[in-house]
């Protein structure tokens, strides 16, 4: 449950990361020095890590946040459980 300024927000950096991706492609087919294409790989993936970033907030704002102070000890710990899992998948990968 993303409110639309979070919604625009992901869109938008979501845009700039396919321009981002365009842009590497386009280096490749030229054969750019492979150096600059690994500056741009590492500036798209850290554009991505920005979004997962700002999608986990909203996660934990809304939905953990909301079962937490909820009344249904299944959906509280449901999410706990789910926000575990999904930090275990960042450090994997951090």
């Amino acid at each position: 449950m993303m409110n639309d300024r979070i919604k625009t927000s992901v869109d938008s950096r979501l845009s700039r990361i396919a321009g981002q991706i365009a842009g590497i492609r386009r280096m490749i087919a030229e054969d750019r020095y492979c150096v600059d294409i690994l500056t741009q790989t590492t500036a798209a993936v850290s554009a991505l890590r920005g979004v997962e970033d700002l999608v986990m907030r909203n996660h934990i704002a809304t939905c953990v946040t909301e079962a937490i102070r909820g009344d249904d000890p299944d959906e509280q710990q449901e999410k706990v459980d789910e926000l575990i899992a999904v930090i275990g998948k960042f450090r994997k990968h951090g």
